[in-house]
């Protein structure tokens, strides 16, 4: 996949608790496997004194209707997702990897207005093999993933409905105060602030003799 450097510096905006933004690939040019963790890069700002970020990896068909799966739970999961609170970004050098940021979580760093904070975000490890044709892409928002198909129903044990992510919320109004992380978030572009998504990436070439999920 292309690199595209920035050439000036450009921001984007969202509710965090709207939709969020997806970046999409071009169409794949053939059969392409993505096999293990990924790990995504952000510099952000925030109106607040903080900001969750939830990335998912998805992948949509050509007419651009999104693909998901059988999860432990939930009928429509998506294929990677990952989190971080934005005052929790410090990293441990020694123990971070590219494709596994390690947070040491024993510092809050609240935001301050207008401060770009460098986000480094891991996603748990997946595996999917998509066809020529489709594109995978990355969203970035401030709440739960939510499946914009039908409903995965609910069953009696559970309080909530099946959206995506089973019952497995970020929504306890005491650690997500609408205050704090009802804001406007800001992605940041430029050459000195270069945002991406690392994606493990399986040559075609290599002998598959593991078993693969295929779209």
């Amino acid at each position: 996949m292309a690199k595209v450097r920035p050439e000036k510096r450009t921001t984007l905006s969202f509710d965090a608790l709207g939709d969020g933004v997806t970046f999409l690939t071009p169409p794949l040019l053939e059969e392409t496997e993505i096999t293990g963790p990924s790990a995504l890069k952000l510099f952000v700002s925030s109106t607040t004194s903080d900001a969750d970020i939830f990335a998912i990896v998805r992948v949509f068909s050509p007419d651009l209707k999104e693909v998901v799966f059988q999860g432990a739970i939930d009928p429509h999961t998506p294929i990677a997702q990952g989190w971080l609170r934005a005052s929790h970004r410090k990293l441990d050098k020694k123990l971070s990897l590219p494709y596994r940021p390690y947070h040491t979580h024993d510092e809050e760093q609240k935001l301050k207005a207008g401060q770009v904070v460098e986000l480094d975000i891991e996603i748990w490890p997946t595996s999917i093999v998509a066809p020529p044709g489709y594109r995978v892409g990355i969203t970035m928002r401030g709440k739960d993933y939510e499946y914009g198909g039908a409903s995965g129903g609910k069953l009696s044990n559970f309080k909530n409905e099946l959206k995506g992510c089973g019952p497995f919320l970020h929504d306890d109004p005491l650690d997500r105060p609408a205050d704090v992380f009802g804001g406007a978030t800001t992605l940041h572009f430029s050459r000195d602030r270069q945002p991406y998504v690392f994606l493990p990436i399986i040559p075609n070439k290599v002998k598959r003799s593991h078993s693969r999920r295929r779209v």
